[in-house]
């Protein structure tokens, strides 16, 4: 199979309610022009990037009753949604988040209760 850009992420599985974020690419200079040394924007506590993968979300084990054997097998476990979804932006506290490098790209494996504050390109109220 040939990596490409679309398919990079493809095999990768987010487990529980966690997302997998991308960083975003954070200027060299203040608002006021001074440039900053290199690793100074790393070092800050809360960051922010976009969600290229996200998890299942939070797991809630079912009821087992074993007295109808003539029901159909299903998952035992189901799951809450997460309320971050794949192309959000999301700002977290740099502190719980992950720090993981794959095929060459620096990402960040973020549990959903370290985000903040997402954005959402469309209305979250239609």
């Amino acid at each position: 199979m040939e990596l490409t850009a679309d398919n990079k992420l493809k095999k990768l599985v987010i487990v529980g309610d966690r997302v997998l974020v991308k960083p975003k690419k954070e200027s060299e200079k203040t608002e006021s022009g001074l440039y900053l040394p290199p690793g100074v924007q790393e070092k800050e506590k809360i960051q922010s990037g976009y969600i290229v993968k996200a998890g299942p979300g939070y797991p809630i084990p079912m009821q087992t009753d074993d007295d109808e054997p003539w029901k159909a097998e299903e998952d035992k476990v189901k799951y809450v949604p997460l309320q971050a979804k794949e192309g959000d932006m999301a700002i977290f506290l740099q502190k719980a988040a992950f720090e993981v490098h794959y095929k060459g790209e620096k990402y960040f494996i973020v549990p959903q209760s370290a985000i903040l504050m997402l954005e959402r390109e469309e209305d979250l109220f239609d």
